[in-house]
């Protein structure tokens, strides 16, 4: 249900009375408080092209910045669709994460992740329901790849573990390049790993389609790693992305260039698989 700041106010002040009775009460409207103050919808009147309709933060909680957005189309059991997008809220000294979700392009609405599995930055929802729940991959340690599943949208509590740094180019640090691509293989999911001079490499593992925490095989050596002329930037020596998509048989990877330029990097999907399929997961 949609409801105004002050009409909260007016809801939450007919409990006054009830706050020194009992124990929890006021910690209880303090929480929905904060709720309610990570949470907005945003629309646009339908004459103003799509290209023109851009989201500017509009919380305390994203005041300095709207980051990493991870967009996916997603596929209900029943066939209706809609458009998520997890994003890190910045304040200019703490991160959060947020659900941004539409069905139109033309109305938004944003609130807050909460569980251990949001707990930290990059979390990235598969574009279907994994044996009737909701899944993702995360990064709730920060170092490794991890799948979380929930029965609600916007709460991802346990984790379990998926992939772990195995070679020199990611040994500091894995996480995911936006959310996972469903093939007749298995799910793609393009990774992110941090090694020797906190470089910053795009690199590839491949999912079992009913239990994405088993990796079916991965690559040793990263997708792409920053050229000599993307060394530099706002960020030395990283090649990122929140996202890619496949075009007839063509995997599209939109990749960030040192948090100061972007790129457009392309490969045929079959060879990207195959050499996948060549190089399978080792024991854990």
């Amino acid at each position: 249900d949609r409801f105004t700041g002050p009409e909260l106010d007016e809801r939450l002040d007919s409990l006054r009375a009830h706050l020194s009775t009992r124990g929890h009460a006021q910690r209880a409207v303090d929480l929905i408080r904060a709720i309610a103050s990570r949470s907005y919808t945003v629309e646009f009147p339908s004459e103003v092209m799509l290209s023109e309709r851009v989201l500017w933060p509009s919380m305390e909680a994203e005041q300095a910045g709207m980051e990493d957005a991870r967009f996916v189309r997603f596929v209900d059991d029943d066939g209706s669709v809609t458009y998520y997008a997890t994003y890190t809220a910045y304040t200019g000294s703490h991160v959060s994460q947020q659900l941004l979700q539409t069905k139109d392009f033309q109305s938004f609405t944003s609130g807050p992740l909460v569980g251990q599995a949001a707990a930290n930055k990059g979390l990235a929802v598969f574009p279907r329901r994994i044996r009737g729940r909701y899944a993702a991959m995360s990064r709730s340690d920060r170092e490794t790849n991890t799948v979380a599943f929930a029965d609600h949208m916007s709460i991802w509590t346990n984790t379990s573990p998926c992939q772990r740094p195995a070679e020199a180019w990611e040994t500091l640090q894995l996480g995911n390049c936006g959310p996972p691509i469903e093939t007749d293989a298995g799910w793609l999911v393009l990774t992110h790993g941090v090694g020797p001079m906190r470089t910053y490499s795009i690199g590839a593992i491949l999912l079992d389609l009913d239990d994405p925490t088993r990796v079916l095989g991965r690559l040793r050596r990263p997708l792409l790693t920053p050229a000599p002329d993307e060394q530099n930037g706002y960020v030395p020596n990283v090649v990122y992305s929140c996202g890619a998509l496949v075009h007839a048989d063509t995997l599209v990877i939109p990749y960030g260039i040192g948090d100061s330029a972007i790129g457009i990097a392309t490969m045929p999907l079959p060879e990207l698989l195959a050499a996948m399929a060549q190089q399978p997961e080792r024991p854990r």
